[in-house]
């Protein structure tokens, strides 16, 4: 879903302009629409014109017209709906407090104004707006002091977190700087998953890198999280597959 604009005043009255992408789309605007609401569309409308010589006969326009929904019908198997309503701003067309049904499809532009907006509703289009809501497949890029956290959708890769720690290096006799960074590095890679992945999405969680580093990173994320009963990471083990990339790379947003 795009939003294309928002337009919601201090005491939750306003408009919001969406488009939808994608057929689950349909399934959010369908459970936008209240009665009540005011939806605004490009629609199409057969009308009676009259030629010169008085014979009348029948065309159809399209026109953008504004109703006061009364009635809503979700065809699933079309991807469609159907908004049935009064017309209430003036046109050339369409009388005012005429009927008239607007259809509504995948990549077709309406603006949906409220009353009230209420928490619920705001939250639903905020997460059918964001791509990560969609995004069945995570990444892990690293190496060792780096990491990028990553979201794949169908259409994209989103870049969530880069979380970027110096690493000293290991002294002849005297590792301990080293281990302490690194394990602070391991930590925020650990907190950077648990903030940015959603694992009631997720189906699948890539651990990418050079070397033996995912390795490492991934039995210290797990014995961590026996030691602290982090019952999401415990819960969610199966999804992590460990992948060997020779050269690290981040596709940009995009």
């Amino acid at each position: 879903m795009k939003l294309v604009r928002k337009d919601i005043e201090k005491d939750n009255a306003g408009q919001v302009t969406l488009v939808p992408e994608e057929p689950e789309d349909m399934w959010h605007t369908y459970n936008l629409v209240q009665v009540g609401d005011s939806l605004r569309a490009s629609t199409i409308r057969k009308v009676q014109t009259e030629s010169s010589t008085g014979s009348v006969g029948s065309n159809r326009v399209r026109t953008t017209l504004t109703l006061c929904v009364e009635a809503i019908d979700f065809d699933s198997q079309a991807c469609q709906l159907r908004v049935k309503g009064t017309n209430i701003q003036e046109n050339e067309y369409v009388k005012m407090g005429a009927y008239h049904t607007i259809e509504l499809e995948p990549n077709r532009q309406f603006t949906l104004a409220k009353k009230q907006w209420d928490s619920v509703v705001l939250e639903r289009i905020e997460q059918a707006c964001d791509p990560a809501w969609s995004a069945d497949v995570a990444a892990v890029v690293m190496q060792e002091g780096l990491a990028h956290i990553c979201l794949v959708t169908p259409s994209m890769t989103l870049t969530r977190a880069k979380v970027e720690v110096n690493i000293p290096r290991k002294r002849k006799g005297n590792c301990s700087q080293h281990d302490r960074a690194l394990e602070r590095f391991y930590e925020q890679v650990v907190q950077g998953i648990q903030r940015h992945i959603n694992f009631d999405v997720v189906k699948c969680i890539l651990v990418a890198s050079p070397g033996f580093v995912r390795e490492q990173f991934c039995d210290y994320m797990f014995q961590q999280a026996v030691k602290t009963d982090n019952k999401v990471l415990l819960e969610n083990r199966s999804k992590f597959l460990q992948v060997k990339q020779s050269y690290p790379r981040v596709i940009k947003n995009g």
